[in-house]
């Protein structure tokens, strides 16, 4: 990871002043960086490790930020993991076209070395990305989310970059493509269990304020728990409960009181259930190869992304 990182600095260099600024920001305030451990768990799992492992791992990490930074524009969030947003910053215009240059920098990564294996996982993982955002747009409108729908949304806006993450790094070392598709469908279910979680995390109790946030209500945004209590209650409260999304989202006591609702109606624990359902996917994946150190992590990164308190 340390060599990465000092890699993928050199990746974020640019010839304008400004740029050179924002991306010292950038690097400043990173992550868990949870994506480039995936890819370089999955290219250890092969008892392998290639330059062009490094590069995979740039790519993803190159992609998601540029998603992050055009995330905040189009929510209008003036933090990210505590920091101040580019936008907050530098305003819409600078941080809609710092995202650009970073996807730009990410895809001639693989341009330059003539990785079009990889280039085409991350252009598959842009085009899923962009898609799952716009169904879900489309249909918190009308809150007409199945579960069906859901799964859709969150396996193209999430679990799509996990997955690219972990078929990268199977590319990346040359492995056949019945390897390459196993650890993309690991990285999938990794993926959408990751999204499950952020979505419980919307109604446990927040550690700074001691209560749960509602930011996904407020937002309108139709996660697994309150899908589920949608589908479970009888028709007058369902009714209320849209009432509530559509008209009083913006009011604490009536989300304070959906929360509720959805406590006592068993959205939490379903959905804690189907999170496991895949991270025991996940694992039973993994246990078809080797059991070695990099298998050992990756099982125990799975185990993190269920178990994360935040």
């Amino acid at each position: 990871m340390n060599l990465f990182e000092s890699k993928f600095r050199q990746s974020l260099k640019s010839n304008v002043a400004l740029l050179d600024k924002i991306m010292y920001y950038i690097i400043k305030r990173k992550g868990k960086q949870m994506r480039p451990m995936f890819v370089f768990l999955t290219a250890k799992l092969f008892e392998k490790f290639e330059d062009k492992t490094y590069r995979a791992a740039a790519m993803i990490e190159l992609l998601h930020t540029a998603t992050l930074v055009h995330d905040d524009v189009v929510d209008e969030a003036n933090f990210r993991r505590g920091f101040f947003s580019i936008n907050a910053l530098w305003k819409n215009k600078i941080a809609v076209l710092v995202g650009d240059f970073l996807l730009s920098k990410g895809l001639l990564l693989a341009v330059k070395n003539k990785e079009f294996d990889l280039l085409e996982i991350m252009s598959n993982a842009v085009q899923d990305m962009s898609e799952g955002e716009l169904l879900q747009i489309e249909k918190a409108r009308n809150l007409d989310i199945t579960e069906e729908v859901y799964f859709n949304i969150i396996r193209q806006k999430t679990a799509s970059l996990i997955a690219a993450c972990c078929a990268g790094g199977a590319v990346s070392v040359g492995e056949n493509m019945q390897n390459v598709e196993k650890m993309r469908e690991f990285g999938e279910k990794a993926g959408i269990a990751f999204q499950i979680k952020d979505d419980l995390f919307d109604y446990t109790n927040n550690s700074i304020i001691g209560k749960p946030t509602g930011v996904d209500i407020k937002d309108q945004k139709m996660t697994l728990p309150l899908i589920f209590t949608i589908n479970s209650v009888n028709t007058k409260l369902k009714k209320y409960i849209i009432n509530i999304i559509k008209n009083h989202n913006k009011n604490s006591k009536k989300v304070a009181e959906v929360i509720d609702i959805v406590k006592s109606s068993g959205g939490i624990d379903y959905a804690e259930k189907i999170m496991y359902k895949y991270h025991k996917e996940a694992i039973t994946i993994l246990n078809d190869f080797d059991n070695n150190d990099a298998n050992k992590s990756l099982k125990l990164l799975i185990d993190y992304v269920v178990n994360r308190k935040r």
